[in-house]
């Protein structure tokens, strides 16, 4: 996994297909800083482009505190430690059935 191998911190996916119906499953972690959000973006990026998935929207580069890859059926968040904590977003979404937690350090 793209994110792992970046050292990206608690990677979890969240299966919200049967809560929404716009996407089916969030893949959310954290970053240490702002570059090592926006270099776990580019390796999500790069590792679906070989699998001919491009995003069809990336927002938040700017400040990178959080960061969103949309590739459809996939939502990528990729946050700051801050900015996870205070949307929480496991917590606004604990109806989703969790898929995969990998924690990891960095």
């Amino acid at each position: 996994m793209a994110i792992a191998d970046k050292k990206g911190i608690e990677v979890a996916l969240l299966d919200v297909s049967s809560l929404l119906v716009i996407t089916d499953v969030f893949l959310i972690a954290t970053g240490t800083s702002r570059r090592h959000v926006l270099a776990l973006a580019d390796d999500v990026e790069l590792a679906l482009k070989s699998l001919d998935r491009k995003p069809l929207r990336r927002e938040g580069t700017d400040d990178a505190k959080w960061l969103l890859l949309d590739f459809g059926d996939i939502v990528v968040h990729l946050f700051d430690a801050e900015t996870r904590a205070y949307y929480d977003l496991e917590r606004l979404w604990a109806d989703a059935d969790r898929i995969s937690t990998v924690a990891s350090s960095a």
